[in-house]
């Protein structure tokens, strides 16, 4: 049987794209930093997030039943450590400029992208929900260089362009 600590020690070499997931709505307005973010499918153009259970913002998540997926370029490292914190929710929001797409989520103005979704699927596994989302509406901005989490650090990828 492999261990908790082996399992999350080889986990922390496999490279995740940073994003901060937001919600809003009858439930109020959350976000939650993940890494745990993967495309399902482009027909219908579907993704997955991974949550855990235990998140105080777990269950408005549910109740919204949308969220925006918000890709952190390299310069948003303090937007994922904001929304990693014990800060409240709405002093969250407090950090960079939010607009909204389709659903009313959450989006933020600056990201590499942000998808827009309506969580269609909820599956339970373990300590976490996998919510699995249907895009709805996709903003994408012009940065060149995406903030990624590896061996328990910040790196940016990308390459900077030189003017």
């Amino acid at each position: 049987m492999v261990e908790v600590t082996d399992f999350k020690n080889a986990m922390s070499l496999l490279t995740g794209a940073v994003n901060v997931i937001t919600t809003a709505g009858i439930s109020g307005r959350y976000g939650f930093t993940a890494s745990a973010v993967c495309s399902v499918t482009d027909t219908p153009p579907t993704l997955l997030v991974c949550m855990n259970k235990a998140s105080r913002s777990h269950i408005h998540f549910i109740e919204n039943k949308i969220l925006t997926v918000n890709v952190l370029g390299a310069h948003h490292q303090h937007i994922s450590n904001v929304f990693s914190s014990k800060l409240s929710s709405e002093e969250r929001f407090e950090y960079g400029v939010w607009t909204a797409l389709k659903t009313g989520a959450p989006v933020l103005e600056d990201s590499l992208v942000s998808f827009d979704c309506q969580i269609e699927q909820i599956q339970e596994v373990g300590t976490h929900a996998i919510f699995i989302c249907r895009i709805v509406a996709i903003q994408q901005n012009q940065h060149d260089q995406g903030l990624v989490y590896f061996n328990r650090a910040y790196h940016p990828v990308g390459q900077a362009k030189i003017a």
